[in-house]
């Protein structure tokens, strides 16, 4: 049995549809005998618009705020996600960067990964449900704030443990 993660982007889970045809994909991906583990992206163009509202609500917002509000964006692609999987009769369950165990120094719009600890996928895993990973995300190790991974930080790839 292999672990296989698959990554989607914004243009993926775009809209309903697109949020659909990815739950089929993976589920199809899990029928064919392998362990699925997921990492999404916001939805289309949810984070520029999300930066858009945020310039014109304080051009020079904090970068804790900025990076609190860009991460609900993947936020919902992962519940929406977990919930067309569950439609289709397979469990999944949904995590943010910190709850997937992603931490990372402490500065926000640009954090790097300092350590993984990824026990609560590996628990997923272990009870044949899906793990759908926020990407763009993890949790400072020194303040314990959300923090972002800058653009592009979903890609970020890691040594398997």
């Amino acid at each position: 049995m292999s672990l296989i993660v698959q990554k989607f982007g914004g243009s993926s889970v775009a809209d309903a549809a697109g949020l659909k045809r990815v739950a089929q994909r993976i589920v199809a991906t899990k029928n064919e005998g392998n362990q699925v583990a997921v990492v999404v992206s916001a939805m289309g163009d949810t984070t520029d618009e999300l930066i858009d509202l945020a310039n014109q609500v304080a051009p020079n917002a904090p970068g804790r705020e900025m990076d609190m509000l860009l991460t609900s964006g993947e936020r919902i692609s992962m519940a929406l996600l977990a919930m067309a999987i569950h439609d289709l009769g397979v469990e999944a369950r949904s995590y943010t960067g910190s709850q997937a165990g992603l931490i990372t120094d402490s500065k926000h719009g640009k954090a790097r990964i300092v350590d993984v600890n990824p026990a609560r996928i590996k628990e997923a895993i272990a009870a044949d449900a899906i793990p759908i990973v926020a990407g763009f995300q993890g949790v400072s190790q020194d303040t314990k704030d959300i923090t972002t991974l800058g653009r592009g930080g979903s890609d970020t790839r890691t040594q398997p443990q």
